[in-house]
């Protein structure tokens, strides 16, 4: 009879709110730090982990938005943070730091597909959804092995965590517009061997204090 010590438990956590989601800017790699609510976000996003979770480890990729939210939760529940560049923020080229609302009116046949399917989205520099989806699943997939009957945390982008977790719940395109995750938000999948993943907790937002959803 199967356990919960059998599962090995991945929690999903989006980063901590940034001048870059208030201002409506496209973030991409642009390394925005959080601000004063987003390091809230953090502090209480780590104190309802602290709380009901447990984690070996926690995981972040490199840009400080990541880090930072990162590191809080990783002092609040006493484990090491290691920083993972497989599950950096997918990388928009000449869209990195700009206006949303000025990306609308320069390139408008690829702003429609962002909004519509944005799996179908090429610019010339930029990685594709698809390139963001291999990598960051091949990292789930790696700490999964790593962490066998275990649970771990990762910290990470809205652009990676949709794709990371159509790629292990196998929905397909489009997907990106199907799933939601807020900052500072928080997700739960579990892995066995003779079942692979499943999905038991979406974007949990309840422990945030000033949360303000992103919805393009």
């Amino acid at each position: 009879m199967k356990t919960a010590k059998s599962r090995t438990t991945a929690i999903l956590v989006r980063h901590g709110e940034c001048e870059g989601n208030r201002e409506g800017l496209f973030r991409g790699r642009k390394d925005f730090p959080l601000n004063e609510n987003g390091l809230a976000q953090a502090k209480a996003l780590a104190g309802e982990l602290a709380a009901f979770h447990t984690a070996q480890a926690i995981y972040s990729g490199p840009l400080s938005r990541a880090k930072e939210t990162g590191r809080i939760i990783a002092e609040a529940m006493s484990i090491p943070l290691e920083i993972r560049n497989g599950i950096d923020n997918m990388s928009l080229g000449p869209w990195e730091g700009r206006p949303k609302i000025e990306i609308r009116e320069e390139y408008p046949e690829e702003w429609s597909l962002w909004l519509s399917n944005p799996e179908r989205l090429r610019l010339e520099g930029a990685e594709t959804l698809e390139d963001v989806r291999r990598r960051a699943f091949a990292e789930l997939n790696q700490l999964v092995k790593s962490h066998k009957e275990q649970s771990f945390i990762l910290v990470t982008h809205r652009a990676v965590l949709k794709p990371l977790l159509a790629s292990a719940l196998d929905i397909a395109h489009p997907y990106f517009w199907r799933i939601h995750v807020d900052t500072a938000s928080y997700s739960i999948l579990t892995h066995e061997e003779n079942r692979g993943y499943c999905l038991i907790t979406l974007n949990q937002t309840k422990h945030l204090p000033n949360l303000v959803s992103e919805w393009v």
